[in-house]
């Protein structure tokens, strides 16, 4: 299993719980694709440097976690289809 790291920001506009429930749903999505969940750290609402869909802030989530090759992809492709997600970034860390 390799190391990775995603960092993910969502919507400025949503509740507390609204936050909680979609970190804790990409942190399942990697556990049932046979990844483990190292660390979670949620940076909380942040301003951006640029404005993304004329929104000036986001909800910034730095997930780390171990898992096959294969899982980045599915974690991207959900991030893609997910309506609270602004912005994605997925990156291996060196060994």
């Amino acid at each position: 299993m390799r190391d990775y790291e995603a960092l993910y920001i969502l919507r400025p506009e949503m509740t507390e719980e609204e936050y909680t429930a979609a970190v804790e749903k990409f942190n399942a999505l990697i556990q049932a694709n046979g990844g483990e969940v190292v660390k979670t750290d949620i940076w909380g609402k942040r301003k951006l440097a640029y404005e993304i869909e004329k929104l000036r802030g986001g909800y910034y989530v730095l997930v780390t976690f171990k898992a096959e090759p294969e899982l980045p992809q599915e974690l991207e492709r959900n991030f893609r289809i997910a309506d609270s997600v602004l912005r994605y970034l997925v990156t291996r860390l060196p060994e």
